[in-house]
């Protein structure tokens, strides 16, 4: 059995190789990589595989078979990941087998239901952000585009001063791959913003810069710093739990559809290239709905 892992550990080492050098992975990439590839040849090698071309597909079956619990969900589609991306490198080199790539979809973890704060929560966090100083205005400002304009906080803390226009209360956005879009600013976020640029920014800036929002020490802010600044305002407001922007962003989603915005509006708010992600907000709205209805319904 030593001699058929051996063989087929082979054409792992290649595939390492091709992805260190041709593909530029990280060393903490190979390591998974190499983890997962020698466990599945090792389990071929059990299986009497004599090269990876002759893999069939009841072998692929039992090689599924044993994945699953006790194995976390995420390990089992990382291995069939490891094992999709090695086969298919082989096939590019007409060495693979001919057989269908294994699938990961049926490892994927379930869609988790965005976690949105209560408007009454959203109230606390604005009152714990009373401005006393630039530092407060600054962060009320950063609250004010992660859920007054629903950025991401990438998106927030990069955001220049010529993509805001004030006095037409938009801010024009650029997300992942590049993609543009403009937003409208409700009117308290372009108050907001407004008061920041005229009574803190230019106490923060130490030198000509075209990011809107600034760091104490007058830089660019990190995004580290932007969670440590938000959950700040979460322990002022007596806010308990694990809050960051990105549960601002999904508040953000969740109260315009509360308020009757269209999917479709909002996939284009937050910038979602497809529909599908945006969608996972409806099962939200569908769950209040579920609430209200046996709530009120005489028979509960």
């Amino acid at each position: 059995m030593e001699t058929k892992v051996d063989e087929l550990k082979q054409d792992v080492a290649w595939f390492l190789d091709h992805l260190k050098h041709e593909r530029g992975a990280s060393e903490h990439t190979l390591l998974a990589y190499q983890n997962d590839l020698h466990a599945i040849a090792i389990h071929f090698a059990g299986q009497e595989l004599p090269h990876w071309s002759q893999l069939t597909t009841s072998m692929l079956l039992s090689f599924e078979a044993t994945l699953g619990a006790p194995m976390a969900r995420t390990s089992s589609q990382r291995r069939v990941s490891a094992l999709r991306s090695f086969l298919k490198f082989l096939k590019r080199n007409n060495v693979g087998p001919t057989i269908d790539l294994p699938s990961t979809g049926g490892f994927k973890p379930p869609k988790t239901l965005p976690k949105a704060l209560t408007k009454p929560k959203v109230n606390d966090l604005l009152a714990a952000a009373v401005p006393e100083e630039a530092a407060t205005y600054r962060d009320r400002a950063l609250f004010e585009l992660i859920y007054g304009a629903g950025l991401r906080i990438s998106e927030a803390v990069g955001i220049t001063l010529d993509a805001v226009r004030l006095n037409d209360q938009v801010i024009r956005v650029t997300g992942k791959r590049g993609k543009t879009r403009v937003v409208p600013l409700p009117d308290e976020t372009a108050r907001w913003l407004r008061q920041y640029l005229d009574e803190a920014r230019p106490k923060l800036l130490k030198k000509p810069m075209e990011q809107l929002i600034i760091s104490d020490t007058g830089k660019v802010m990190a995004r580290q710093t932007a969670y440590q600044r938000i959950r700040r305002m979460a322990t002022l407001a007596g806010i308990e739990g694990h809050l960051s922007p990105h549960t601002l962003r999904h508040t953000y989603a969740v109260h315009l559809l509360q308020g009757g915005a269209d999917l479709r509006a909002v996939q284009e708010l937050l910038g979602h290239e497809s529909i599908a992600t945006t969608q996972v907000y409806t099962q939200l709205e569908m769950d209040e709905i579920r609430k209200r209805y046996l709530d009120a319904h005489p028979r509960q």
